[in-house]
């Protein structure tokens, strides 16, 4: 009896969701060790000895929302980051403005919201250079939620900053929001709020105890080096000495508790929005980048994973040969990984961090696929990627690994643009994981097939009118050459009036699986509402729309060619 309550204790339940989406299936975690149980048992056969022993649990009403979703062999959605949505605080965020956005998906007939990677930003904003693979973004936190879990006053927002509704102000939303989230603190702290949500705070740091408390030090650690990259402290708590990480354990064990409490909110929030998702039937697709920000708590946390000199600087850096984007390359900065320590853990840290995507959302797009066959690695300090090579990545060895963890169906979308060869074609394919398909890239260039809607050779792909990366469709349409515009017209019976609602129509008619288009490409909006352009230092991820944008016949527009493309 002892054996078994011993057993029960440290088996938990986690719901992983297949990538075909019919339900949801239970896989319980055993901790590693060995259990007495008469015989020896280990690894996977382990966890299926003992599986009978482990408690059956009731499901949440966000797991019982997304078992019982429809799911439908078509779907198409709409590309919107958070950061994007309308608020009255200065940037996007999970209250009203998201609630809304769900219920104009729904009411469009539209099944799937993509987003761009959620994690925490740094300098630069950029939700593609995060300080963590696993925590959330505290900026999109709802200030309204917050009042209305008795965690704000109706004082904290009487004095909202003003702002560009349809601009980001970084600097100005993200000190209005801290303070918020310190105001929102001090109220948990206290002791009627404590005894409420205390219970549900304290399962959740014991839940994500694998990542949290390395974040959430290493946040308290910048705020006392004022924001500094932690290759720029004090070299006891930079390299992690014994000494120095238990007193800065205690020293700032408050601030500590501080940034636990901000990823107890956004989880909590996140986890509201994808109930109400799941209860309109729409799928979310999140966003990872395959590189970390130099400046993240992983690499502070474990530099053996990554390719650094021993002073913890990288050796090379991430970036893409000169193409399409940009005719010198694009220097991302990011340090590499080193895949043969990632090898010998059994890819643990990859394990991980994919696992907690599929929590998050449905499916998993991973920016730049392609450096899982190889990646283009340059010199740290080039000033251009054009002195790079290509070194090779892990291979299917990452994936074979990911699928004995996490279940054969890994719901991964390889985002496999730029230059990619019959290798990396090949380690998509055996794995299953659809590609991406982008129209602009289609009709701009006369000799590409591989993007245009009536060459496509499989439905396993995601038909994208354009992407983050990419102009809006209005604006890129404006500076084509006549060819092209001529092609557009003729293939689409239209006068390019209304260009962007014709890539919909031309995506959503596609064979491809999933059809996606940024909400700039709803809206019909030019360049002025471009979301990124790549190798711009500054000027990125600031676009927002407000709600009377969405007017109604859009979304009765969007009904009706959905029904027609049998997308619902």
């Amino acid at each position: 009896a002892k054996a078994d309550r011993e057993l029960q204790a440290r088996c938990r339940m986690r719901m992983l969701r297949n990538r075909n989406g019919k339900g949801m299936r239970m896989e319980r975690e055993i901790e590693a060790g060995e259990i007495e149980t008469g015989e020896h048992v280990t690894g996977r056969t382990k966890e299926e000895a003992h599986r009978s022993k482990c408690p059956e649990k009731e499901l949440t009403p966000l797991e019982k929302a997304l078992k019982e979703r429809k799911e439908y062999t078509r779907m198409s959605g709409i590309l919107l980051h958070p950061t994007s949505l309308p608020s009255r605080y200065g940037i996007g965020d999970l209250g009203k403005g998201a609630e809304d956005f769900i219920d104009f998906l729904a009411a469009s007939h539209q099944h799937l919201w993509q987003t761009l990677p959620l994690g925490p930003t740094g300098f630069g904003d950029s939700p593609y250079q995060a300080m963590s693979a696993f925590a959330g973004q505290p900026y999109i936190i709802s200030p309204d939620l917050l009042k209305e879990d008795g965690l704000l006053d109706e004082s904290d927002l009487w004095e909202v900053p003003q702002s560009d509704p349809r601009r980001v102000d970084y600097g100005e939303a993200i000190a209005f929001k801290m303070d918020l989230l310190r105001k929102a603190y001090e109220h948990f702290c206290r002791p009627e709020m404590e005894e409420r949500f205390l219970p549900a705070f304290e399962a959740f740091v014991e839940r994500e105890r694998y990542w949290l408390p390395d974040y959430a030090l290493f946040m308290a650690v910048k705020e006392a080096f004022g924001g500094r990259c932690w290759l720029d402290w004090d070299a006891d708590i930079r390299d992690r000495k014994p000494e120095a990480m238990a007193a800065y354990a205690e020293k700032e064990k408050d601030e500590i508790r501080f940034f636990e409490f901000v990823q107890f909110l956004f989880d909590r929030q996140w986890n509201r929005i994808r109930l109400l998702a799941a209860q309109k039937d729409i799928w979310i697709i999140g966003d990872i980048p395959i590189f970390m920000s130099l400046d993240c708590a992983d690499l502070w946390a474990q530099r053996n994973l990554f390719r650094l000199d021993s002073r913890g600087y990288p050796l090379e850096v991430a970036g893409v040969p000169p193409d399409y984007f940009s005719a010198t390359g694009q220097l991302w900065g990011n340090p590499l990984y080193d895949w043969a320590v990632h090898k010998e853990t059994g890819f643990a840290w990859w394990i991980a961090r994919i696992r907690r995507q599929m929590e998050l959302s449905d499916y998993v797009r991973i920016d730049h696929f392609r450096a899982f066959e190889s990646g283009w690695a340059v010199p740290y300090g080039d000033e251009t990627a054009e002195g790079g090579k290509w070194v090779k990545g892990p291979g299917a060895a990452l994936f074979t690994a990911l699928q004995k963890k996490l279940g054969r169906d890994l719901p991964i979308i390889a985002e496999d643009l730029g230059i990619i060869t019959p290798r990396v074609e090949a380690l998509r394919d055996r794995f299953g994981f659809p590609g991406m398909k982008v129209l602009q890239f289609g009709f701009g260039d006369m000799n590409d097939r591989a993007h245009i809607p009536h060459m496509y050779t499989t439905t396993n792909c995601v038909c994208y009118t354009g992407t983050h990366d990419n102009e809006t469709t209005t604006g890129w349409y404006t500076h084509q050459p006549e060819e092209v515009k001529d092609r557009i017209r003729l293939y689409g019976n239209c006068d390019g009036g209304g260009v962007s609602l014709d890539f919909i129509r031309f995506a959503m008619a596609s064979v491809a699986r999933f059809a996606l288009f940024p909400i700039q490409d709803v809206l019909q909006l030019g360049n002025e509402a471009r979301m990124n352009t790549p190798g711009a230092p500054s000027g990125n991820w600031t676009f927002r729309y407000e709600q009377g944008q969405l007017e109604g016949w859009r979304r009765d527009w969007l009904a009706r060619y959905t029904r027609v493309f049998a997308r619902e």
